[in-house]
């Protein structure tokens, strides 16, 4: 029996000092800048290798809301070669605060685990612009308007519009020989009506996504252009 606690105990010294070793390996595999990009609510983690890090590193994922003290497995962020990991998700509550970590690992051993910042879908989202068309009616130019899409699934496997999840305004953008009016849509309707133009004249109308809270807004979209009947 003292001879099997012995070997026992050797064993778990063993696996100590192999675990010491290993913890010693771990500043050139670590990984940098741990940060969530979000746009349209596609929330992607990303982050570097170190600078002298081998090519063949493998990345582990794991995710969790704020508060929780269990982080939770990205299945598909298991053992894989990418510097980014796709969370929206694991992420999909625009306003809950979530948290995710990066380990890398090499033939050397494991790395500890990098956090990102703490990231809220709500605020930290950008938008791009909204898809324009343009019809042109005898009261003036019909815009209709199509919000973004995020990457999650509605009903019949169709991706659901940002405005589903976060109240938007879109702003419209009519020129005509270097001047330009400004409209702005109430709520998210799918369409403005824009009138009183002048007959027979060609105008050209982009469109940007407003977020109300901040103020912010998307970059332009690209410039369509009718002429009035």
């Amino acid at each position: 029996m003292c001879v099997l606690s012995t070997l026992l105990l050797l064993w778990d010294l063993a696996l100590l000092c192999a675990a010491d070793s290993s913890i010693q390996l771990q500043d050139d595999t670590e990984p940098l800048q741990v940060e969530f990009h979000s746009v349209n609510f596609r929330n992607v983690l990303h982050w570097k290798p170190q600078p002298e890090a081998a090519d063949d590193l493998q990345y582990f994922v794991q995710y969790k809301v704020y508060g929780d003290k269990q982080w939770s497995v990205c299945e598909p962020c298991q053992a894989i070669h990418k510097l980014q990991c796709d969370l929206s998700q694991e992420t999909s509550d625009p306003r809950q605060w979530y948290y995710a970590r990066v380990q890398a690992r090499s033939s050397k051993g494991f790395s500890p685990w990098v956090t990102s910042a703490r990231f809220y879908p709500q605020w930290d989202t950008t938008f791009s612009p909204p898809k324009i068309k343009l019809n042109v009616t005898e009261q003036g130019i019909v815009v209709w308007i199509r919000p973004p899409r995020t990457p999650l699934q509605g009903q019949r496997n169709s991706r659901i519009s940002v405005t589903k999840l976060l109240k938007l305004m879109f702003r419209i953008y009519l020129m005509h020989n270097g001047e330009e009016q400004i409209h702005e849509t109430e709520g998210c309707p799918r369409k403005l009506l824009i009138e009183h133009l002048s007959p027979q004249t060609t105008y050209c109308v982009q469109a940007v996504t407003v977020m109300p809270l901040s103020g912010l807004t998307s970059s332009r979209s690209p410039e369509s252009c009718i002429s009035t009947l």
